[in-house]
């Protein structure tokens, strides 16, 4: 495929390979942040064709993933009401909260509608202005520019239906508090390219700088990759710690201006809880107060509720790189796809599903 092969010629993919198995010294650890970036290392079997030496561990780059067991099971009493239509995009659907998930609601008679674009959801507010509207707006920062024109179109046209819930959580925090933990392995990262996309890396900069850690922004195909680690490795063995950029055809220091502004518009900073990791300083995006009439967690009365994850689930550990899928016990058996018990089975970036399509539980069974 034009601008694509290039990305996976096996000659080239080979030779990074070979220069990587060259000046490795000593054992490594590296975290690629991205669920995407995962999903193509775990199809591509560029995990299995490194060095033993050197170690990835999978981070919390999936934003369905991420989103804690509060949250849904909020998400889950807003669309449980009649009144409401509540809109979200198809991965959501089947992440298990407390005791149900959205497609089992949406088949018990909920009004829960599967939408590919935010902005899907103005036409939906105008169709049905006896109904509440309301958005699941997740994501990293790579979303929020769309759901921020969302917010903003919403209170520019008057529609006094549409709310959103927000739960945007923000990559370099994430990372701080990984790079804080006691138990931390991780030594350098490949650093998320879709949301450096939007943001830029300047804020990477700072954390290199602090923790003396070295971050490369990748790519997602297998030369991306292979090239990202090898950067980052030589990094490691020359003791520098710095941000390289390994995927300047998209990623621009400074980001995408207008992107940004939009954000800043809408957004503003706010602690957020994250699936595994806790409540994290300055993690998440909320509404801005001039926005507070779309924002339906003050919209709706949500005091009250109790949540509870299934205790056997190990998601929360293997979104910080503490664990591996093959390390649940539930993985391929009682955890399957069509069976989820946690969202790193469900979500399409989801660390668990990736090694379950690409058939890695049948290693860790025979095992």
């Amino acid at each position: 495929m034009k601008y694509l092969d290039e990305y996976r010629d096996a000659d080239l993919s080979q030779k990074l390979v070979d220069e990587i198995r060259r000046i490795v010294t000593r054992p490594w650890v590296l975290m690629e942040v991205c669920g995407g970036q995962t999903h193509s290392i775990v199809r591509h079997g560029i995990d299995q064709l490194l060095p033993t030496t050197v170690e990835l561990v999978h981070g919390p780059g999936c934003p369905v993933c991420v989103t804690p067991v509060s949250l849904i099971d909020r998400a889950h009493a807003i669309a449980r009401r009649p009144e409401v239509i509540f809109c979200s995009f198809g991965d959501m659907l089947r992440v298990p909260g407390s005791d149900s998930d959205l497609l089992t609601l949406k088949s018990q008679g909920a009004s829960i509608r599967v939408v590919y674009s935010p902005l899907d959801c103005l036409r939906i507010a105008r169709e049905n202005p006896a109904k509440e509207v309301v958005f699941f707006a997740i994501g990293f920062e790579t979303t929020a520019p769309a759901n921020a024109i969302l917010a903003w179109q919403a209170r520019e046209m008057g529609l006094k239906n549409l709310s959103l819930l927000v739960a945007h959580v923000l990559v370099p925090p994430a990372m701080a508090s990984i790079l804080d933990s006691k138990d931390n392995r991780v030594q350098g990262f490949l650093g998320p390219g879709h949301v450096c996309t939007v943001v830029g890396y300047e804020e990477y900069e700072l954390l290199a700088a602090r923790y003396r850690v070295p971050i490369v922004i990748t790519g997602f195909e297998p030369v991306d990759l292979l090239q990202g680690i090898l950067m980052v490795l030589r990094q490691l063995e020359e003791g520098r710690a710095a941000v390289e950029n390994q995927y300047p055809r998209v990623v621009r220091r400074e980001g995408n201006c207008t992107a940004r502004e939009w954000i800043e518009r809408v957004f503003e900073g706010c602690d957020r809880e994250w699936r595994g990791a806790g409540r994290i300083s300055a993690s998440g995006y909320r509404l801005r107060s001039e926005f507070q009439a779309h924002d339906a967690e003050r919209r709706f009365d949500l005091t009250g509720i109790v949540s509870a994850g299934p205790g056997i689930c190990l998601s929360g550990q293997i979104l910080q790189g503490a664990k591996k899928p093959h390390d649940c016990p539930a993985f391929g058996t009682k955890c399957t796809p069509e069976h989820p018990l946690g969202p790193t089975m469900v979500s399409s970036e989801g660390a668990c599903a990736a090694y379950y399509v690409c058939g890695r539980h049948r290693d860790s069974q025979r095992a």
